[in-house]
């Protein structure tokens, strides 16, 4: 804002200087407007072609005067002009190496290639809990969305493999394909797997034939933003509260309830005990949905002589701090993403 009222009051100014010097010879020598105006340029830019029409006394003292004031605008609104192209250069460079250096740092982390209408709502979400990301737009027209969502990001080809090597691919927890078309999505899975074969890889798929084609190539999951929202407006029609339950549960609505999955680490007190006998229900004040078993298998309402395993995985709902608390308990060694 601050460098489009600059520009603004520059072009405006230049104008103005034009059209008065114009304005000065056409008043003291009566000439017409091309004499005055070619005579106003030609002394602002200094060139020395001679005079239009021989001057009067009256109007080389004018003359001699726009010189000393014009010359002087002119040559300020150069040096302002040249001083905003090199500070926005080095402000660009300066950012740049920034978001450079927050990447080398980077671990632990996701990468979201694609940043359109998928990818913000994605990002939206990760970045409101903390989680450490990285985005790769190609297309140059998202830079000003992105520099306002002051993500980590990189504008470039997310297919490309230095690309990929350059945002911590080798040190990543996951790379998100949500690129345009499932063409794109295909190739650059490829290219992840190929570079990380033991990389968790989620892939947007827009058509059902692409789903074989993604999973082939190397997804771990495969979603179809078209058919979770289909079968959610099925759900809103068919247990609207049960869909309302899970919004609030889920989408930040409330801040009284949330539902969260929370591994067990193996250094937890709470391995091998009994729920009955870790408590975590009644000193929690929360509920247990379900426990993901070692084998993948998950239990539904599990029962109070249910042990805690190493490497199960709980699905609790309740208060955010009282899940923050039980997340700490059952994962004692997890790395704050703040």
């Amino acid at each position: 804002m601050r460098t489009t009222r600059g520009f603004f009051f520059y072009l405006l100014s230049s104008i103005f200087l034009l059209l008065s010097g114009a304005f000065g010879y056409m008043l003291i020598e009566g000439w017409d407007f091309i004499d005055a105006i070619y005579m106003t340029i030609i002394t602002l830019a200094t060139i020395g072609y001679g005079e239009v029409h021989t001057l009067s006394r009256v109007g080389r003292i004018y003359t001699i005067g726009f010189i000393l004031i014009g010359v002087g605008f002119v040559g300020y609104m150069w040096a302002a002009v040249i001083q905003f192209l090199v500070e926005g250069r080095i402000r660009t460079v300066l950012g740049r190496r920034r978001l450079d250096r927050k990447i080398e740092k980077l671990k632990n982390h996701f990468i979201v290639c694609g940043y359109g209408r998928i990818g913000k709502v994605l990002c939206a979400h990760l970045k409101h809990e903390g989680v450490p990301m990285v985005v790769i737009e190609k297309d140059e027209s998202q830079l000003s969305a992105l520099e306002d969502s002051q993500l980590t990001f990189m504008i470039a080809d997310s297919s490309n493999e230095d690309v990929l090597t350059k945002v911590g691919i080798h040190r990543a927890r996951g790379l998100i394909a949500a690129l345009g078309t499932d063409v794109d999505n295909v190739f650059l899975v490829l290219t992840a797997r190929q570079l990380r074969p033991d990389l968790y890889i989620m892939a947007r798929g827009s058509y059902a034939e692409s789903r074989s084609k993604l999973k082939a190539a190397g997804a771990s999951v495969v979603v179809s933003p078209y058919e979770i929202g289909a079968v959610s407006m099925a759900q809103r029609i068919l247990r609207p509260t049960v869909t309302n339950f899970l919004d609030f549960a889920l989408t930040y609505k409330r801040k009284d309830i949330q539902m969260e999955e929370i591994p067990v680490s193996p250094n937890s007190r709470y391995v091998d005990l009994t729920l009955k006998d870790s408590r975590i229900r009644q000193e929690m004040n929360l509920i247990l949905i379900a426990i993901k078993q070692n084998d993948g298998t998950m239990m539904f309402n599990p029962s109070f002589e249910t042990k805690l395993e190493a490497g199960t995985t709980v699905i609790a709902v309740g208060h955010p701090e009282n899940l923050a608390r039980l997340g700490k308990a059952l994962n004692p060694d997890q790395v704050d993403m703040d």
